[in-house]
């Protein structure tokens, strides 16, 4: 079976700035999804978010579909039709964003108490896009619930009515935030009461992890089938957010480890990836190689990254509050050097920040991300 990743969508890290550098240095990923771009009243748009998909800000994205969060169909239509007009044939309806200050407006997750409400709003979607003859495909991405786990499955019936290009679902609640862990098993609820395509969001972490996902899913029936006539209906796309932020090898160490058939065949033995067997001590040599190259190549990302934020924002505590945007997720897949990373976090300028980070990868940290527990250093 052929996997796909896509990149998640994440407020404040995964903007245009950070995937067309990424995808300069790093392989695996089929594609991404923009972070939400708000709609607005009486025909406007925010022309700053508007940059963050413009194609030629993108040019190393492999693909881009780009999020709407709103929850009026006109401002919809309106951004959508704006889009459709910079290229693009798909756009994502944000119903998952789980921050109170969205939610309380009843966007994001917070729509998902209110199954009438977001039948009007796909009634009005879907008919002035048919109406207006835009062609342009409607995917979901969204929770389990705002409050409790079986919100969704109010809302199932009501997808079924509309022609929707994909579900994501990242099984949590709205007020879970990103606590405990990911319901697998939910997920799977939702696959058994849907026709639609779904992508599964939550918790991948490392090719162990996504190899135990990926096979949980593998027998799901479709929906509306006996048990005696039904086919299997596996999940083929995923969609990684924070694991990537934490190990940006991870979508390739995925690939990697799908083998060219795409069936999952864990990892490659030394003895494979050379051809012919080795001594331990050879071994342990090649390992550190490897891990060598993988910082020389985090850290022209960061390089890279941070030259171009450079360029971009002005002020110089703008340019540092984004690279340490990049550490709070980074920086814990360095354990051994917590003390060093927590002293780039209180640089206050931009020629201080170059010389701890300089220091940093000059020391030779170890990359040595924790595949079990995504932690990060947002509260510093």
């Amino acid at each position: 079976m052929s996997y796909q990743i896509i990149l998640a969508p994440l407020q404040g890290y995964t903007d245009a700035v950070f995937r067309d550098v990424y995808f300069r240095h790093f392989t695996g990923v089929d594609e991404a999804m923009s972070p939400f771009i708000s709609t607005m009243s009486q025909n406007k748009i925010n022309i700053s978010s508007l940059k963050d998909v413009v194609p030629e800000n993108n040019l190393h994205c492999p693909k881009l579909i780009p999020q709407i969060l709103g929850n009026v169909a006109e401002d919809f239509l309106f951004l959508t039709r704006r889009l459709v007009e910079l290229g693009y044939s798909t756009v994502n309806l944000n119903m998952g964003c789980p921050h109170s200050k969205v939610a309380k407006k009843k966007r994001g997750s917070g729509m998902l108490p209110y199954p009438e409400m977001v039948d009007q709003l796909l009634d009005n979607v879907f008919k002035g896009l048919t109406s207006e003859l835009v062609q342009c495909k409607i995917s979901i991405k969204t929770r389990l619930g705002r409050y409790e786990k079986d919100e969704i499955f109010n809302l199932l019936p009501i997808f079924e009515r509309y022609p929707l290009e994909e579900i994501i679902v990242h099984p949590r609640t709205g007020v879970e935030m990103y606590g405990g862990n990911a319901d697998v098993n939910a997920f799977i609820r939702v696959a058994d009461n849907t026709s639609h395509n779904l992508v599964y969001n939550g918790d991948i972490t490392s090719v162990k992890v996504f190899e135990n996902i990926a096979g949980n899913l593998e027998g799901i029936r479709r929906y509306g089938q006996s048990t005696s006539t039904a086919s299997s209906k596996p999940i083929k796309r995923f969609m990684i957010g924070r694991g990537i932020l934490s190990n940006p090898f991870l979508p390739s160490e995925i690939k990697e480890a799908l083998g060219y058939n795409g069936k999952m065949q864990g990892f490659y033995s030394f003895e494979d990836r050379i051809g012919k067997s080795s001594d331990k001590l050879g071994e342990n040599r090649m390992n550190k190689d490897k891990d060598s190259d993988k910082l020389e190549k985090i850290r022209l990302f960061h390089n890279e990254l941070f030259a171009t934020y450079s360029r971009k924002f002005y002020g110089p505590l703008h340019v540092t509050g984004r690279m340490k945007g990049f550490w709070t997720y980074i920086g814990p897949s360095f354990p051994v050097n917590r003390k060093e990373i927590k002293k780039i976090l209180k640089v206050k300028n931009r020629e201080h920040y170059a010389e701890a980070a300089e220091k940093f990868f000059a020391a030779m940290p170890i990359f040595e991300p924790d595949n079990d527990n995504l932690d990060t250093y947002s509260r510093l």
